[in-house]
């Protein structure tokens, strides 16, 4: 009876796979049903009962199912050869519930409606538009670094500890609230990754546990950067899979908030996505706009640069393979260069404001 049962579960991933794949077709009806309407109560379930949680949570429930799944391997390691099929259906089945899991808890996201669509936005900008942008976004990250320092040759060095970022967070999407109702974080479930240290060298500055909505933060990397990188997983806690999306919607949230040095992570890291793309379209444009940025925004870059140099190794590229493998796998067809989408929803969103 068992056996029957664990057959049907494996064989279930099937119909599961086709149904995934079918409605990825209707991003409407997602975007009603689930994304707007099913996902919102799982998100606050499990936030408000793993989000008081001074750890994560996720990272143990991770950590214990590595330690069980290669015990399980050795413990069942001849069964492979000897009981090929019921070894199989054990795989499969487990691999049929995670894959349902995943699904139902958060990853039917990834096949919402585009977010240029639901802010009624252009998907596509011209080399111009994209200039025009980026030299606002110049003359805010000066603005703003300079009321800070004082000096436009010394980098910004944050007052806050990372928690205490962390906790401000919630604060960021506040403000945002006053622009997007829908976007209201509360409560939060932000907590520091267990496992930072491979998951710089893996390449990630963090994570959303899919299975348990809990935010991770990698703590390692620099305090500058974990205004924009908690308000990224905040986005994909929201319900916003793509990367792209959380980039664009994190920004929005960081320079929302009053305070200014979370405005000048944001802005900065808005600036850094625009140079980017016009170092890809136009190498001589970017070497003009680069000596007209304030030398100590250039060095809160090369702080970040720095850090990820110091964790460069062999194998970091498989990860970074294995990821866009998966993103190309959840409807981000460009895989990690998908990454680069968020400039759009940058320049058409702000090419006719005033910053």
């Amino acid at each position: 009876m068992l056996k029957n049962k664990k057959l049907i579960i494996a064989l279930s991933i099937l119909p599961m796979y086709g149904l995934v794949k079918l409605l990825a077709n209707y991003p409407d009806f997602i975007e009603r049903f689930y994304s707007n309407g099913l996902y919102p109560f799982i998100s606050k379930l499990f936030r408000y009962t793993l989000g008081w949680l001074p750890f994560s949570f996720g990272d143990l429930v991770y950590g214990f199912s590595l330690v069980f799944i290669i015990r399980w391997l050795i413990l069942n390691l001849k069964r492979i050869y000897k009981d090929t099929k019921n070894w199989l259906i054990d795989v499969f089945a487990t691999i049929s519930v995670i894959y349902f899991v995943f699904h139902l808890f958060w990853g039917l996201n990834y096949y919402r409606n585009p977010l240029h669509k639901n802010l009624n936005l252009e998907d596509n900008y011209t080399t111009e538009q994209l200039i025009s942008v980026t030299k606002k976004l110049i003359d805010k990250s000066n603005s703003i670094h300079l009321s800070i320092t004082k000096n436009d040759s010394v980098k910004v060095v944050f007052p806050y500890t990372k928690s205490e970022i962390l906790a401000q967070t919630t604060t960021s999407y506040k403000a945002l609230k006053k622009t997007f109702p829908n976007l209201e974080y509360q409560p939060k479930s932000m907590k520091k990754s267990l496992f930072s240290i491979p998951l710089t060298y893996m390449g990630f500055s963090g994570y959303l546990n899919p299975l348990t909505n809990e935010a991770q933060v990698d703590y390692l990397i620099p305090v500058y950067k974990f205004p924009t990188t908690s308000a990224h997983e905040a986005a994909h806690q929201l319900g916003y899979a793509k990367e792209n999306e959380a980039n664009f919607i994190g920004f929005m949230a960081t320079i929302s908030n009053d305070d200014v040095y979370f405005k000048y992570s944001g802005y900065t890291f808005g600036l850094s996505h625009c140079l980017g793309e016009i170092y890809r379209r136009n190498p001589d444009i970017y070497k003009t706009l680069l000596p007209t940025i304030n030398k100590g925004v250039l060095k809160n870059y090369q702080e970040v640069r720095d850090f990820w140099n110091a964790y460069q190794n062999p194998f970091e590229f498989i990860f970074k393979s294995t990821y866009t493998t998966y993103l190309k796998a959840n409807n981000q067809a460009k895989g990690m260069d998908s990454y680069s989408y968020v400039v759009a929803l940058l320049v058409n969103y702000l090419k006719n404001k005033t910053l």
